[in-house]
């Protein structure tokens, strides 16, 4: 059984940063594309960022520019930087595997504000 866990949100000031980590248990995690999703009060989840097993990395285009994402193979572990934060950014921030979506992690709250 898979189990994810998301670790890293808090609260930051615009422009600031924060890497936020995911833990993917399961032999699957190394053949499997992951994506960071994040949902804002009263909007509908979002695909973020993903990357596939191979380490093809695509973006949505609010964040281009401002976050990476990568992952750790050997720790079965996916990041994601953000940079330059903005208060558009505040979300629960989730990750999961594309095209073999498991059960949600609790999510990391991401807050940006002064």
């Amino acid at each position: 059984q898979v189990q994810i866990v998301e670790s890293g949100g808090g609260l930051v000031q615009p422009g600031g940063s924060l890497r936020l980590s995911c833990v993917v248990s399961g032999k699957i995690f190394s053949i499997a594309a992951v994506g960071w999703y994040r949902q804002a009060p009263g909007k509908q989840r979002e695909l973020v960022a993903s990357i596939s097993s191979g380490g093809h990395t695509d973006y949505t285009n609010s964040v281009k520019g401002r976050i990476t994402i990568s992952r750790d193979n050997a720790k079965g572990t996916v990041y994601l930087q953000m940079n330059s934060l903005k208060p558009e950014d505040t979300a629960v921030y989730y990750c999961n595997l594309l095209g073999i979506p498991q059960n949600w992690g609790q999510g990391t709250q991401v807050t940006v504000s002064s």
